[in-house]
C-alpha cells in the first residue's frame, strides 16, 4: 500500500483528462454532433469518447478498491455498485420525464443490465479465474441471501405484469403498483440491513474470515482518507455518464445506418455504463477474489431491479405515462433460465470454467436474440 505522497495531477489525470472532455462536449457538442455524414468524423469522435469513458471506468476501480481497504468488505463494493446503479436510475428517470413516450423504456434498461451482469461479467468472471487458478471459492450464505431477494424481485418486476388482469399486458394497476414498490423497497432495505449489519460476514471471502487472505495486490494503491475517495469517485463516474449521452448519440447513429435493431444502442449505452463495475469484478477474479467479483456482479443485478422498477413505477403514476414491466415471451424464457442456471451454480461454494461458459452462452443467446 503506498503512501499518499504522489500528486494530484499524477494520480488523477484520468478524472481531469474525462472533466475536460466533459466539458467540451457540453459546449460543443451539438454542432460536433450535428453533422455526422462524414465516417472519419465519426470514428474519431467514436475512438475519442469510448477511450476517455474507459479510462475513467479505471479510475473508479481504483477509488472503490481504496474504499473496500479502508471500509473492508463489503463497503467498498456496495458503493461501487449503489453509485453506478443510482447513475443509471437517474439517466433511465431523466429520459423518461423529458424524452418521447417510451413504455418499455425502463423495463429494457433492466434486463439489459441484468443481463450483461448475470450472464456477461458473471460468465466471464467465473471463466478467467477458472482457467487461472482452476478452483475458486466464495461465500455460499452471501450468494444465497442475494439470489433469494434477487430471484422474488425479478419475477415480481419483469414476469408478473404480463399475467395480471386489472390491466393491459406488461403493467400494473395503480394498486398492484404501490404493492409492488413497498414490497421492493422493503425487501431491498432489509437485504442492504444484512449485508452491512446484521450478517456482514456472509459477503466476506471464506479466506479473509480465515485470517489468511493474501492483500499484494493492493500494494501500488495511494491510500487517502474515505471522504477523499467517495467524492473522487462520485467525479471519476461523472464524465461516464455526460460522455454516455453523447456516444449514444454516435451509436444510435451507426445502428441507424446499419439497419441493426433499436434496442441495440440501449444495451451498447448500458455495457458503457457498466464498465466500473465489469473491470473491478473482472480484475478481482483474475486476483483470486471471487467474493468481491460475486459481491460485485449479484449486486448490481439486485440493485438494479430494487432501485429502478420502484423509480419508474413512481414516475409513472406521478407523469400518468404507461409503464410496461412485463417481459416479451423469449425474454421470459432467457431470464428464467438465468435465474435457474443462477441458482444452481451458486449452490456449491467452489466454482470452476465450465460455470463461467454456461453464462458466456447465455449472454450470447441473449445478444442474439436482440436481432430476433
Amino acid at each position: 500500500m503506498a503512501a499518499a505522497s504522489k500528486p494530484f495531477f499524477r494520480t488523477e489525470l484520468s478524472l481531469i483528462v474525462g472533466l475536460i472532455t466533459a466539458v467540451l462536449f457540453l459546449i460543443f457538442g451539438k454542432a460536433w454532433l450535428e453533422d455526422l455524414s462524414s465516417i472519419p468524423k465519426v470514428l474519431g469522435l467514436f475512438v475519442w469518447l469510448f477511450a476517455v469513458m474507459l479510462w475513467s471506468s479505471f479510475g473508479v476501480v481504483r477509488h472503490a478498491d481504496c474504499l473496500a481497504i479502508k471500509l473492508g468488505e463489503p463497503y467498498g463494493t456496495l458503493i461501487l455498485t449503489l453509485s453506478v446503479i443510482t447513475i443509471e436510475v437517474i439517466m433511465v428517470s431523466a429520459v423518461m420525464l423529458t424524452g418521447s413516450e417510451n413504455p418499455t423504456l425502463g423495463r429494457d434498461m433492466m434486463f439489459a443490465v441484468v443481463m450483461i451482469v448475470l450472464n456477461g461479467l458473471v460468465g466471464l468472471s467465473l471463466f478467467i479465474g477458472g482457467i487461472k487458478h482452476h478452483q475458486q471459492e466464495f461465500n455460499l450464505q452471501g450468494a444465497n441471501a442475494f439470489l433469494t431477494v434477487l430471484i422474488p424481485l425479478a419475477v415480481l418486476g419483469l414476469l408478473l405484469p404480463n399475467f395480471t388482469q386489472a390491466t393491459e399486458a406488461g403493467t400494473f394497476s395503480f394498486a398492484q403498483s404501490i404493492f409492488i414498490i413497498v414490497a421492493t423497497v422493503a425487501l431491498y432495505g432489509a437485504f442492504l440491513a444484512i449485508q452491512t449489519m446484521r450478517h456482514q460476514p456472509f459477503f466476506m471471502s471464506p479466506a479473509s474470515l480465515r485470517g489468511d487472505e493474501d492483500d499484494d495486490h493492493h500494494h501500488d494503491f495511494v491510500i487517502r482518507s474515505v471522504p477523499y475517495h467517495i467524492v473522487l469517485l462520485i467525479l471519476s463516474m461523472l464524465p461516464i455518464v455526460l460522455l454516455s449521452k453523447k456516444i449514444a448519440v454516435i451509436i444510435d447513429y451507426g445502428i441507424a445506418e446499419a439497419g441493426a435493431p433499436a434496442e441495440l444502442g440501449g444495451f451498447l449505452v448500458a455495457i458503457l455504463v457498466l464498465a466500473p463495475e465489469g473491470m473491478a469484478a473482472l480484475q478481482a477474479a483474475a486476483q483470486d477474489r471471487l467474493q468481491r467479483s460475486m459481491n460485485i456482479c449479484l449486486g448490481s443485478a439486485l440493485a438494479t431491479i430494487g432501485l429502478t422498477v420502484p423509480a419508474v413505477l413512481i414516475i409513472g403514476m406521478v407523469t400518468d405515462k404507461t409503464v410496461v414491466l412485463g417481459l416479451s415471451p423469449v425474454g421470459e424464457i432467457v431470464l428464467i433460465l438465468t435465474l435457474a442456471v443462477s441458482a444452481i451454480n451458486f449452490s456449491n461454494a467452489k466454482t470452476n470454467m465450465v460455470q463461467g461458459l454456461v453464462h458466456i452462452i447465455l449472454f450470447a443467446t441473449y445478444c442474439l436474440l436482440i436481432f430476433d
